[in-house]
């Protein structure tokens, strides 16, 4: 028995060493590690890319989590030094009133980076933004990203200023539904005119039963909130005045501006509503252009009310001031009681963090928030669906051509996050597209893609809440759910397939 009971403690006795022995290891070889880390040369934007590459070949998406702090902080270099840290507890994404616990979270986190960067925090060195948990502060020094990695409170941190991703493979900022200020030759097959004289009702229309739908609802009493790069001054049919002719009436159209025009990562120096790239201005169109006698395309709801912003550039998310201010724009638009919809035709390749947080927030509010599942050229579709559309709190749309079967357009994206199909091109490679009002008076163009796509079930959507006001997104959600040609199932590419306006008004 004596034996049996030496054995068990020289037993336990080896076991203990054991342990002792190896959570000493670990720390010997962390401290290795780091120091390794500290002494490697920051890496070239052609070997991030690689990295980024690699991920998004495997996993398909990327996150900056994915990467080592090495490569974070060689991005974070490239990116104008903006490290940008989402901070509080796991899910905690945003928060009206900040808890004693949240703002000791976020003092702690400027306090290392104080101390590690050794300067103080100001202007030029730390932003913060409203409801959503998140700063963005001037980070220089790798042992920074190697403190804050380690301590609670710390939810993400990206390069939000990394913006030289150029891998060929991937590259989509040559949208099909991009950036163009030229008025084009409409041809008149894609359109029918309908009263008031000259109206014109753009082909796509037809193929949702829009036409048919106005008999029950125009999107009246509904305002959908735009997030773009603005709408054009020069378009007076999408100003006040204009906005309200013929049979759109009562209602308005308002503008605001979150995108910052500045080589400077901390300046406030706000670019204005005013769309200089003509995306925004097309997407307001689909949504809500005047029904009037002008000869002019009208919008899916033209008696819906619409507040525009300009929020980004262009269609791709890829510089810091975009980030920012569709992060803004959607905290703003979160904020207003009178917005039902948010319409988002612009995106990137992987999820940015503090528009996410955004996005969760105005999701919160009760917001129905569709968001383009993505547009490329012909060589680069291949990738799946896009960010913000990837995600739970947004509705995903693509666009499809007129063919026989479900067919992406030539340009578009589709993946199982997709939760809708527009009709928007014609098959077999043909010209035809939607028609919508250009930069200019009097001027018309063709636009396609995701985007129109997207915009296009914004306005379904007002409709349907224009029936029943009282509704809850989640109810008119269904109802479009409910009015789609595959529901109730779910295709892969496809989602619920093809909407029909007028079955879901009545």
């Amino acid at each position: 028995m004596k034996h049996i009971r030496l054995r068990l403690l020289l037993m336990v006795a080896l076991v203990i060493a054991s342990c002792s022995k190896d959570e000493s290891i670990p720390n010997i070889d962390n401290q290795q590690q780091t120091d390794e880390i500290q002494q490697k040369e920051p890496l070239n934007a052609s070997e991030i890319n690689q990295k980024i590459n690699s991920v998004l070949n495997e996993k398909n998406d990327f996150n900056w989590s994915d990467v080592d702090e090495h490569t974070l902080w060689s991005a974070v270099l490239k990116g104008d030094s903006i490290l940008t840290i989402g901070y509080g507890e796991e899910g905690e994404s945003f928060s009206e009133n900040k808890s004693e616990k949240l703002i000791a979270t976020k003092n702690n986190i400027i306090k290392i980076v104080e101390e590690t960067e050794n300067y103080k925090t100001g202007k030029e060195t730390l932003v913060e933004h409203e409801i959503i948990n998140v700063i963005d502060v001037k980070v220089e020094n790798l042992n920074t990203i190697l403190k804050l990695k380690k301590i609670d409170g710390v939810r993400y941190m990206e390069p939000n200023g990394y913006n030289q991703y150029t891998a060929p493979q991937v590259n989509y900022l040559k949208s099909s539904s991009g950036c163009s200020k030229d008025g084009e030759s409409i041809n008149s097959a894609h359109y029918t005119t309908v009263s008031p004289n000259n109206a014109q009702v753009s082909w796509h229309f037809y193929e949702h039963n829009i036409p048919q739908a106005w008999n029950y609802s125009t999107g009246s009493g509904v305002t959908v909130g735009l997030i773009d790069t603005g709408v054009s001054q020069s378009q007076s049919l999408l100003n006040q005045k204009g906005f309200n002719d013929g049979v759109s009436n009562g209602r308005t159209v308002q503008k605001y501006g979150t995108f910052i025009d500045s080589s400077w990562w901390w300046s406030s120096n706000y670019d204005g509503p005013h769309d200089k790239c003509g995306h925004g201005t097309a997407m307001a169109s689909t949504i809500a252009a005047p029904r009037n006698d002008n000869g002019m395309p009208v919008g899916v709801a033209y008696n819906s009310n619409l507040v525009a912003y300009r929020a980004t550039e262009d269609v791709v998310l890829n510089d810091y001031h975009e980030r920012k201010g569709v992060s803004d724009a959607l905290t703003q638009l979160g904020n207003r009681s009178d917005v039902k919809i948010i319409s988002m035709s612009i995106g990137y390749m992987w999820s940015i963090g503090n528009i996410k947080d955004a996005v969760k927030y105005a999701n919160s509010k009760g917001k129905l928030i569709f968001a383009a599942g993505g547009t490329s050229t012909n060589f680069t579709n291949w990738y799946g669906v896009i960010f913000p559309a990837t995600m739970s709190e947004t509705v995903a749309v693509t666009g499809i051509t007129d063919g026989a079967y479900y067919e992406t357009c030539g340009t578009c994206h589709e993946g199982d996050k997709i939760d809708f199909t527009i009709i928007m091109e014609g098959d077999n490679n043909t010209s035809k597209a939607p028609p919508v009002l250009g930069f200019y008076n009097n001027e018309r163009r063709y636009t396609g893609g995701s985007s129109v796509a997207t915009a296009t079930t914004a306005g379904i959507a007002a409709l349907v809440w224009a029936k029943h006001p009282n509704w809850s997104k989640s109810q008119v959600l269904d109802k479009l759910k409910q009015s789609s040609h595959l529901y109730p199932n779910k295709h892969s590419s496809f989602g619920y397939g093809i909407i029909d306006a007028l079955a879901a008004v009545q």
